[in-house]
């Protein structure tokens, strides 16, 4: 292995202290078989090893270091043998970071969810746990101007590491579904996130031309375009997050009757969502309360490598098959029999899609936590999701 002579008088001698210890780090982590071509790199000074960090916050996880090969020449061979080496402990160091995020996330992701806006939780709940999804399940944030709604979905949007958002009015020639310009594609919101978040602010602004392809990506996972013999299919295999506001632009009234008047839907697509939350501005009281927390909390900043881990780990658990029991089917059971008996006190109808969206919601708090079997607090969580979207304030 010794490429000259020059090389033997570096052998013999041992490493920095500096070094040494970025070394048997490396040992940890590195396959055998590649430590030996490692060290004869590092003593004739063809690589350098250095120690880095993931660095997300200490209240996010325990801040792991790393060893880090650096080519110091140029051979494809050398840079091939580091990038590999580098690649295999970056995938074990954060799946060690993984396996202690897991214990405890919610709160911690909860966090980076648009932290300037208050009291909303229970809606910031419900996309967290979309983020985590990878079946279908699509929220509706249906409520007054100024709530803090497109907030939401733009922190969703720079969370998920596949996503969209745009205007549902359209914000380019493509909108919500594709263009073709001549032998060009132009893939609109929709199949721009395929296995991802499509965030649609204000969809009420929507067109009709739109509608189309909206329905068929929330039923059938594809969007398709047939005009002037151009056939294309483009996979959508999407979850919608949207925002709208009501007709009018702001609610008005405390009925149920009054308030589904000013719906800005039809049936057909309010019943195409999971959830849908209505928000309405807060009164005298909730406004002070909202006040306080800013008062308190306004010197919060978000650490962008916070969002960087949170969003690696949410691509991992995406490959996280869950399973769930059909022992928890009393559960779900018992509690859509309590609430179609009540179905006229809500906005929306009970259809299958609750329940649908119960159990793809439970089978998302446990990829959340690393889990392959849905557990009875997953099942309870996502209840209670669905009953607070269900169950609004009317003032």
């Amino acid at each position: 292995m010794i490429e000259s002579l020059k090389d033997i008088p570096r052998l013999l001698m041992p490493l920095s202290k500096q070094k040494q210890k970025a070394y048997s780090m490396l040992e940890k982590y590195a396959p055998e078989k590649d430590l030996k071509t490692a060290k004869y790199l590092l003593k004739t000074k063809k690589i350098d090893i250095l120690i880095k960090k993931i660095g997300a916050s200490p209240n996010l996880v325990t801040d792991k270091i790393y060893p880090h090969l650096k080519t110091k020449i140029k051979n494809d061979e050398i840079n091939e043998f580091v990038s590999n080496i580098n690649g295999t402990v970056l995938k074990k160091v954060k799946l060690k970071a993984y396996k202690e995020f897991s214990k405890d996330p919610e709160e911690k992701i909860l966090s980076l969810i648009s932290p300037n806006i208050y009291g909303l939780d229970i809606i910031k709940k419900a996309v967290m746990i979309q983020l985590f999804s990878t079946d279908p399940v699509h929220i509706l944030l249906l409520g007054d101007p100024g709530t803090g709604k497109t907030d939401i979905l733009k922190s969703a949007a720079k969370l998920h590491p596949i996503s969209s958002f745009g205007l549902g009015s359209g914000t380019s020639r493509a909108g919500l579904g594709v263009s073709v310009r001549g032998k060009k594609i132009i893939p609109g919101l929709l199949p721009q996130a395929d296995e991802g978040i499509c965030c649609i602010d204000e969809l009420n602004l929507m067109k009709r031309t739109e509608y189309a392809y909206l329905y068929s990506a929330m039923e059938k996972g594809f969007i398709t375009y047939n005009k002037a013999n151009k056939h294309i299919k483009l996979k959508t295999r999407v979850r919608i997050l949207a925002t709208a506001n009501p007709k009018g632009d702001k609610f008005v009234g405390r009925t149920t009757d009054i308030l589904k008047k000013q719906i800005p839907f039809d049936s057909a697509l309010i019943s195409r969502f999971n959830l849908v939350f209505l928000i309405r501005k807060p009164g005298v009281d909730g406004f002070i309360h909202i006040t306080k927390k800013i008062i308190k909390d306004h010197k919060k900043k978000i650490n962008k490598k916070d969002m960087e881990f949170v969003k690696d780990y949410i691509d991992y658990t995406q490959r996280i098959c869950v399973n769930f029991s059909n022992k928890y089917e009393s559960d779900v059971v018992s509690f859509i029999k309590k609430i179609k008996k009540h179905e006229d006190m809500f906005l929306i109808e009970i259809t299958p899609r609750i329940v649908i969206g119960i159990v793809r919601m439970s089978k998302a708090y446990a990829k959340m936590h690393l889990n392959k079997n849905v557990s009875k607090s997953d099942v309870l969580k996502a209840i209670k999701i669905v009953k607070k979207s269900l169950f609004f304030k009317k003032k």
